[in-house]
């Protein structure tokens, strides 16, 4: 769920050692990520326990601001991202989810992205200038991509753990996948600080380490098979599946946002939650994971 990287190269599992980073080695304010982080968990646990629907508006503030701080970025950087329909339709994929499941995540997703393409084409500022307005859409095929993937990558993705919440377990399944993410994050992060030596892809990340993996595998897979045991009821070989994988989900955003990051040649997508930096560098892990969850604990008898 979480992200201490920086985007340029300051991973979530700890640095490998001779790093001259002082912010809690990972160029981050320790103490008050660990504060921001607290409240937010605090939140949505409450959430679980006492309103399992409030969570659903957690992930529809989540939503609305992850898709804002990535259109802006994206539309710094030269993009022509129609953030109107973007956000309208992911609030739509999230909230059909309610009365229609999964069929109302895919129609709000496929209605966005149809509007988008369409809002797009039309889009005077991504004409080319020197021809006037009546010219073809310049740049049409990396803008509408870019969209697209804005539009899976936060509404849709997120619309998975909502769809956790409907379940009569609900409350279990969604605190599986939340304490998994959050497991797997500090256990990488403490053994990669601890003993991290070898990084895992020095490209992306050059201060992720295979080390951190370890310490992920440990704390995400316990944390998550005990999860899974005591609040859903299911069996012992469910919650060590869940737990592998939302490890590999976990730490798979992490390095894509990373990677998106560096491609847009930014540290942060914004700087909203103090110690993490933006909403997106907090949630990262968790939107594949809500997928995988949702698959694991959902389709697998």
């Amino acid at each position: 769920m979480a992200d201490t990287d920086t985007g340029a190269g300051i991973p979530a599992q700890g640095p490998v050692r001779g790093s001259s980073q002082d912010k809690s080695r990972t160029g981050r304010n320790l103490p008050v990520a660990i504060l921001v982080g607290a409240v937010l968990g605090g939140g949505v646990i409450a959430s679980l326990i006492y309103a399992r629907y409030a969570f659903v508006g957690i992930l529809a503030a989540g939503i609305l601001l992850g898709t804002l701080e990535v259109g802006r970025r994206l539309r710094a950087a030269g993009y022509v991202i129609p953030v109107i329909p973007l956000v309208v339709g992911g609030q739509a994929t999230l909230w059909l989810t309610w009365p229609f499941g999964t069929r109302g995540a895919l129609a709000g997703f496929g209605s966005t992205v149809v509007v988008c393409m369409i809002w797009r084409l039309l889009s005077r500022r991504g004409r080319r200038a020197a021809h006037g307005t009546d010219a073809s859409p310049a740049n049409y095929l990396r803008d509408v991509s870019a969209t697209v993937f804005l539009a899976a990558w936060v509404p849709l993705f997120a619309s998975f753990a909502a769809l956790l919440i409907y379940q009569h377990d609900g409350p279990g399944r969604a605190f599986s996948l939340a304490v998994g993410v959050v497991s797997s994050d500090v256990g990488g992060y403490a053994a990669g600080v601890l003993f991290g030596r070898h990084p895992m892809v020095p490209a992306i990340s050059p201060k992720k380490t295979w080390e951190g993996l370890a310490g992920s595998l440990v704390f995400g897979v316990t944390a998550a098979t005990l999860s899974v045991i005591y609040l859903t009821g299911k069996p012992l070989w469910i919650g060590v599946l869940l737990g592998l994988i939302l490890v590999c989900t976990d730490t798979l955003g992490d390095l894509v946002e990373s990677q998106v990051k560096r491609d847009l040649g930014i540290k942060d997508m914004g700087s909203l939650l103090p110690g993490h930096g933006g909403v997106l560098d907090r949630f990262d892990g968790f939107l594949p994971s809500a997928v995988a969850a949702w698959v694991v604990l959902t389709l697998v008898p």
